[in-house]
C-alpha cells in the first residue's frame, strides 16, 4: 500500500541545532543541525516512502498573528549559528529529490495537518515525522507519528500513554497547558496531568469550563482566572486542516538525486559518511580490500567545544532546586546520574543526584556527605519530593549511562522512576558491540574527545579509597555533575550515528530499551533461598572433598596440595610419568581441564582432581557463597544482569551467576532444589526447545530440517535417520549422539577434528558424518558458505531482528584468527537471535504480569528459560499466556516451542 511521510522540518531544524554538537564544516562554517537533517533524510529515503515532503514555515506573519498579536512574542531571535544553516538545509533537501514545501500565511503544522487529512481521506496511510507534541491531535487510524532523533512511534495508543487523553483531546489538552514557546498562557500551575485529569473526568475544554466551579483549591482559582483565554487557546493550538495548497499528496513523489549537487554539498560541509554513502562506499569492496562495516565508520571529528569543561552549579538551598526542577520540566530531555555510597545498587544510600538538559550545563544535589565540615545539605526525603514529579513523568524522557543502577537506588529510596527512554551505553552497545568498551569513560575519549573526572582522583583508590558520602562537596559536584553532562553529550552523538543506521536504531529502541525496565524488576523480586539446604549441601560436598584428597593421597603415595598446579604438575609428569599432551603458553605442562581430561583413561588420580575440582567448584561458588548473598532487607538473592556484555546480545548474570549453575550433573541440579517458592507458591519454569537449531532451519530454509522440526519430529533423531540411512525407530544411541553432535557443532562452526575429539573418533571419520550430513542437508551447507561470503564483504553479520555483530578479524592474515572471525560469523546470527527473541518476548511477557497484581512474577532469565514465582492458583493462567508470548516472539519459518514444568522448587520445574 502506498504511503505519505510528511517532515516537519523546522521542528527537525530547531531540535537537531540544540539536540546534536555544534559541528563545524572544513571552513568553519556551522554545520551541527544541518548534520542531524541529512542523517534523518538518508535514514527516511532508506524506507522508500511512495510519497513525501518537507515542510518548512515560510517567513512572515501567519493568521494566529492576527488572531493574538502576542503569539511567539517572547521567541527569541533566530541564532546566527542556525541561520546560517537554513539555506544549504534547503539545497540539500531539494538535491535529495525531497519536494520542498513553505506556505506564507500559515505554519508549517498546517500545511503537514492539511496534507495529511487529504491523504487519510484518499486512505493513504500517512506517517508525519516530527518531535512536536501539537501533532498529537492528528493521530487516528492511518494517521502516526514518528520521532527520528529518538525512534519513537506514536499511534491512538501511544498518545493515550504519553499524554493521558485521546488524539480528539489533545488541543483541549494544550488549551489548558498552554505553551511557553509560543508564548499561549494557559492555566496557571495546570501541567500535562492536571490537564488530562480534567478531560478525563469532564470530556472536553468546554465541559471544563462550565464545570470550572466544582473544580476546588488553588488550581480551581487558576481555572477560573484563566476562563476567559481559553476559547482563544483553542484556536491557537488547533491544526488548520483546509489550507490552499497547489499540491495534492499524490504530486508528493521523490525526484531523482542530483548526485554532483550533492557531492559539491557534503564535500563543502565536511560530511564524510554521506559522502561515502553517496559514492558507492556500501558496495562490496575489491578483491583483497579490508571493509569497514557501515556502523563502524566513525563520522566527523567532534567539534573541539564537544571536550570544552562544563559549568557547574552545587544546589544547597531550596531556591537553587526549585529553579532546577523548574528547568527540568521545561527540558525535552532530563540526563541523570545518582551518587552512592555502594556498587551493589540493592544496599546502596543515596548520597546525591546530578542532573543536565543541556551540554556544560549540569548540577550537582548533595543530600548524604557527612564528612566533619561539610556544609548543610537539603534534606533528603525534601529534594526527592520535589523531584518526584519529573522523575516519575512517564511522558517525561530520561537518559542516563547505565541507569539501570541509578533506577534500583530511586526504587529504594521510594521513588519509581518513568519514562527512561536513552541510555548511552546501550547505545553504544547496540551500535558497536563488540568493538570496545562501553562505560563512561571510555566513550567519551572516543566521541568526544574529551577526558573525564576518574573516580579514584576524587575517591582515593585501593585501602585508602573512601565513600563518597566522604568526598568534599565541591570536588563531587565537579565528579558528579560532569557525569550526567557527558551523558547528555554522548547521547546527542550516539542518537546521531544510530538514526543513521534504521535497522541498529530499531534494536535499539525496540529490543534494548524496553527490556531495561523488566531486568531492573526482575533484579529488584530477586529468588528465594532455602539456605539450610545450601549449608546441608555444603556439609556433603567438604566432606566428598576430604575423601577425594584422601585418594589422592594414597594414590600418590604421599601427601599433596591438589590446589597447587605446581605439585599437581611434579607428580604426574615427573613422578608418575603421564604424557603431558597440553602445554601452557610457555610450553610447560598444564594441569588444567582439558590436560587431565586427555589423560584421565591412563590413571585413576588425573579423574579424581577433576571430581575434586568440580565440588570445590560448586561448594565455593554456590553452596557457600549463596547464603552470605541473600539481601538482609529483602531475605532474597539478587543478581544483576548486563545487556552490554556478550557481543550477540546474550544477557549475563553476575553477583550471583545464576546462569552457570550446572544442570547436567547430579549436584549441580541438587543446587537448584534450593531455589524455592514461597508458601502458597510455585516455581515455573518456561523453556525454549532447541531454538537456535531452529533458528537454524530458519535462516537456512534447508527443507529437510524445516520438515523435522514441522513433524514434531526429534531432530537429532531425524538427522541421525537422513545421515546414516536407517529408519527413524531403528536410529541407535550412538547415531543420535552423533547426530546431536553434528547439529550443534555446525552451529559453532565445529571442524572435523572438534568433532572427533568430541565423539572419540578417527578425524576421517568424523569428516565423512560432515560430508553425509551436508549432503541430506544441502541447505545448511550453503546458508554457511553464503553466510561466511556476507561477512567478508560486509564486515558483519545481522540477526534476524538487525542487530550485527562487527567481525574484525575476518580478514586477518593469521588463519587462526580468521577461521575464529568465520566460525562467529556462522554462530552469531543463530545466538543473536536467540537473545533477541526471549529479549521481546521478556518485554512482551512482563507487559501482561504488570496487570495481573503480583499473581506471578519474572525472576530469572537463564539462557533460553525463563523463570516465574507463581500464586498456585494462577499456574496453569500463567503457563497459556506466557507460552503464547514467547512463541510470539518471533515468526520463523518452523514454529517455536516453549517446555514448561513447576515444582515447588527449580529443579522440580525442570
Amino acid at each position: 500500500m502506498s504511503r505519505l511521510v510528511l517532515i516537519d522540518g523546522s521542528s527537525y531544524l530547531f531540535r537537531a541545532f540544540h539536540a546534536l554538537p555544534p559541528l563545524t564544516a572544513p571552513d568553519g562554517t556551522p554545520t551541527g543541525a544541518l548534520y542531524g537533517i541529512v542523517n534523518m533524510l538518508r535514514a527516511t529515503l532508506k524506507e522508500n516512502p511512495d510519497y513525501t515532503a518537507f515542510v518548512l514555515d515560510a517567513s512572515g506573519p501567519t493568521f494566529r498573528d492576527e488572531l493574538y498579536p502576542q503569539y511567539k512574542a517572547n521567541r527569541p531571535p533566530m541564532p546566527e549559528d542556525l541561520r546560517a544553516q537554513v539555506e544549504p538545509m534547503k539545497e540539500i533537501v531539494q538535491a535529495l529529490g525531497f519536494p520542498l514545501l513553505c506556505v506564507p500565511g500559515v505554519e508549517a503544522d498546517d500545511v503537514i495537518g492539511t496534507l495529511a487529512l487529504q491523504a487519510h481521506a484518499a486512505g493513504i496511510p500517512v506517517t508525519i515525522s516530527t518531535s512536536d507534541k501539537d501533532f498529537a491531535q492528528l493521530v487516528r487510524p492511518g494517521i502516526t507519528l514518528t520521532n527520528t532523533m529518538t525512534g519513537s512511534v506514536l499511534d491512538d495508543a501511544g498518545v493515550m500513554e504519553k499524554f493521558g487523553v485521546r488524539p480528539d483531546q489533545v488541543i483541549d489538552l494544550l488549551a489548558l497547558m498552554g505553551d511557553t514557546v509560543d508564548n499561549v498562557p494557559g492555566v496557571d500551575k495546570c501541567g500535562p496531568k492536571t490537564a488530562a485529569k480534567w478531560l478525563g473526568e469532564y470530556g472536553t475544554l468546554d465541559a471544563v469550563i462550565a464545570s470550572a466551579d466544582k473544580i476546588g483549591g488553588k488550581i480551581g482559582e487558576n481555572l477560573r482566572a484563566a476562563l476567559g483565554r481559553l476559547p482563544l487557546n483553542q484556536q491557537l493550538v488547533t491544526i488548520k486542516t483546509d489550507v490552499a495548497l497547489d499540491q495534492a499528496p499524490s504530486d508528493l513523489t521523490l525526484r531523482p538525486r542530483d548526485v554532483d549537487a550533492l557531492r559539491e554539498l557534503y564535500t563543502r560541509c565536511g560530511f564524510g559518511s554521506a559522502l561515502r554513502e553517496l559514492d558507492g562506499g556500501s558496495a562490496p569492496p575489491a578483491r583483497g580490500a579490508r571493509p569497514v562495516a557501515p556502523a563502524a565508520v566513525a563520522d566527523e571529528a567532534p567539534d573541539a567545544a564537544l571536550s570544552a569543561p562544563g559549568e557547574y552549579e552545587c544546589v544547597l538551598d531550596a531556591a537553587a532546586l526549585q529553579a532546577w526542577v523548574a528547568r527540568l520540566q521545561a527540558a525535552e530531555l532530563v540526563a541523570f546520574d545518582t551518587e552512592t555510597d555502594s556498587l551493589d545498587p540493592m544496599r546502596a544510600n543515596l548520597v546525591g543526584l546530578s542532573f543536565c538538559v543541556e551540554p556544560g550545563q549540569a548540577c550537582y544535589i548533595p543530600v548524604g556527605h557527612d564528612y566533619p565540615g561539610a556544609p548543610a545539605q537539603l534534606d533528603r526525603a525534601a529534594v526527592l519530593e520535589a523531584l518526584r514529579p519529573v522523575l516519575e513523568d512517564a511522558a517525561k524522557p530520561k537518559l542516563g549511562q547505565h541507569g539501570k543502577y541509578d533506577l534500583h537506588v530511586l526504587r529504594r529510596h521510594g521513588v519509581d522512576v518513568r519514562g527512561y527512554a536513552e541510555d548511552t551505553m546501550l547505545e553504544s552497545f547496540v551500535f558497536n558491540a563488540g568493538g570496545q568498551r562501553h562505560d563512561m569513560d571510555t566513550l567519551a575519549q572516543k566521541y568526544l574527545g574529551y577526558t573525564t573526572i576518574k573516580y579514584e582522583q576524587v575517591a582515593g583508590k585501593g585501602a585508602k579509597q573512601i565513600l563518597f558520602s566522604q568526598v568534599a562537596i565541591d570536588d563531587a559536584t565537579k565528579y558528579a555533575a560532569e557525569d550526567a553532562d557527558v551523558t547528555l553529550r554522548l547521547h546527542r552523538v550516539l542518537s546521531a550515528k544510530l538514526a543513521a543506521e534504521p535497522t541498529l536504531q530499531a534494536v535499539y529502541r525496540d529490543i534494548e530499551m524496553p527490556l531495561v525496565p523488566v531486568l531492573t524488576r526482575m533484579e529488584a523480586t530477586g529468588v528465594l533461598i532455602d539456605v539450610a539446604e545450601l549449608r546441608r549441601q555444603s556439609a556433603d560436598l567438604s566432606q566428598r572433598m576430604m575423601a577425594a584428597q584422601q585418594r589422592a593421597h594414597e594414590l600418590a603415595g604421599r601427601a599433596f596440595n591438589l590446589d597447587s598446579p605446581k605439585q599437581l604438575g611434579q607428580l604426574l609428569f615427573e613422578e608418575l610419568k603421564l604424557p603431558a599432551l597440553v602445554k601452557t603458553p610457555t610450553g610447560a605442562p598444564s594441569t588444567n581441564e582439558e590436560a587431565l581430561e586427555a589423560i584421565a583413561d591412563q590413571h585413576e588420580l588425573p579423574r579424581l582432581v577433576l571430581e575434586y575440582r568440580g565440588l570445590a567448584k560448586l561448594r565455593n561458588t554456590y553452596t557457600d557463597k549463596l547464603p552470605d548473598m541473600v539481601n538482609p532487607d529483602t531475605g532474597r538473592v539478587h543478581t544483576s544482569y548486563h545487556q552490554a556484555g556478550a557481543a550477540t546480545g546474550r544477557l549475563s548474570s553476575n553477583d550471583p551467576n545464576l546462569q552457570n549453575i550446572p544442570i547436567r550433573t547430579e549436584d549441580g541440579r541438587r543446587i537448584r532444589t534450593a531455589f524455592i517458592a514461597p508458601e502458597g507458591r510455585r516455581i515455573v519454569a518456561c523453556d525454549y526447545s532447541q531454538i537456535e537449531l531452529r533458528i537454524m532451519a530458519h535462516l537456512s530454509g534447508d527443507p529437510g530440517l524445516v520438515r523435522a522440526f514441522e513433524g514434531g519430529l526429534d531432530v537429532h533423531r531425524a538427522t541421525a535417520s537422513e545421515v546414516f540411512d536407517v529408519p527413524l525407530e531403528k536410529v541407535s544411541g550412538d547415531q543420535r549422539r552423533a547426530a546431536k553432535a553434528i547439529n550443534f557443532g555446525l552451529m559453532y562452526g565445529m571442524s572435523a577434528f572438534g568433532l572427533a575429539k568430541q565423539l572419540g573418533i578417527g578425524r576421517g571419520d568424523a569428516q565423512d558424518y560432515i560430508a553425509l550430513y551436508f549432503g541430506k542437508y544441502p541447505g545448511v551447507r550453503d546458508y554457511m558458505e553464503r553466510v561466511r561470503q556476507q561477512a567478508r564483504e560486509q564486515g558483519y553479520v545481522e540477526t534476524v531482528f538487525g542487530r550485527r555483530l562487527q567481525l574484525n578479524e575476518i580478514h586477518s592474515r593469521n588463519q587462526a584468527q580468521r577461521a575464529g572471525a568465520e566460525r562467529a560469523a556462522i554462530n552469531a546470527p543463530m545466538q543473536g537471535t536467540a537473545a533477541d527473541i526471549i529479549k521481546r518476548a521478556m518485554v512482551s511477557v512482563q507487559d501482561w504480569l504488570d496487570g495481573q497484581g503480583g499473581r506471578a512474577t519474572m525472576m530469572m532469565q537463564v539462557h533460553d528459560e525463563l523463570v516465574f514465582e507463581v500464586d498456585a492458583g494462577f499456574v496453569d493462567t500463567l503457563v497459556d499466556e506466557v507460552r503464547r508470548r514467547m512463541v510470539a516472539a518471533a515468526e520463523l519459518r518452523v514454529a517455536l516451542v516453549v517446555d514448561v514444568g513447576s515444582g515447588s522448587n527449580w529443579e522440580e520445574a525442570h
